[in-house]
């Protein structure tokens, strides 16, 4: 079973490893919370520009990034950032939590939203080497936030410390609580949607079937939260 998920609080920064990482399931829950009047913000590692076999990485990276700001605005989210990092080889360090700490201090959520950071997925499939490297880094970088003698030159940046009170992790394999998003699907099987070159690359497969995804993820999650849909969450507490 499932916990509902305490959502008492305003603002959210949500980091991803590429663009599509938010639409497979956690967009719907953006959704939600974006209807309750409280502010998100995306923040992507990479612009996902390997992602796309039959296109070169410099004409993939920007289409991408496209993609990624129309999905974004379906469910709500106006400001997407892009951090720069090669998609692929994504390496955990200290590059990569500054960063994080950075966008962290300038944007000063509340919470922070980000995905699973676990050697593999509930089904037990492994987890992609970009996602491990963002989210431990995510972990590590929400304490470098709050910390002013990490990162010192950031301080000087105008980039005053600051302490989100907790990490939301979406569809982690060790998930405690879940998000109810049975009025919020359609909007993200909009927002999946949205990445149309990106899911043609992917050709067939569940994967590349927005509606069907997403409705048997959401389902299954549901059910242990006693809900039609849901997303669900590991909650660390800081």
């Amino acid at each position: 079973m499932l916990l509902p998920l305490d959502e008492s609080w305003s603002t959210a920064l949500a980091f991803a490893a590429h663009p599509d990482d938010l639409e497979y399931g956690t967009a719907s829950a953006v959704a939600r919370w974006t209807s309750q009047g409280k502010r998100v913000v995306y923040c992507l590692a990479t612009s996902g520009e390997a992602g796309i076999d039959t296109m070169e990485p410099d004409v993939a990276g920007p289409v991408r990034e496209a993609e990624e700001r129309a999905g974004a605005a379906v469910v709500g989210v106006g400001t997407v950032e892009f951090l720069g990092h090669p998609d692929g080889v994504l390496e955990y360090g200290l590059g990569l939590r500054r960063d994080i700490a950075r966008a962290i201090r300038r944007h000063r959520p509340d919470v922070i939203v980000t995905g699973n950071y676990h050697n593999r997925w509930a089904s037990g499939a492994p987890n992609h080497a970009d996602h491990l490297a963002l989210g431990r880094a995510v972990l590590d970088g929400v304490r470098d936030a709050g910390n002013r003698w990490v990162f010192r030159e950031l301080v000087g940046e105008g980039l005053q410390p600051w302490q989100a009170r907790q990490i939301i992790v979406t569809n982690s394999p060790e998930a405690t609580h879940g998000i109810d998003t049975t009025d919020f699907l359609e909007q993200g099987v909009a927002s999946l949607s949205a990445h149309t070159e990106y899911l043609r690359g992917l050709g067939s497969g569940e994967m590349a079937d927005p509606r069907n995804f997403l409705e048997s993820a959401g389902s299954e999650a549901g059910l242990r939260l006693g809900v039609r849909f849901a997303v669900a969450a590991e909650v660390l507490e800081l």
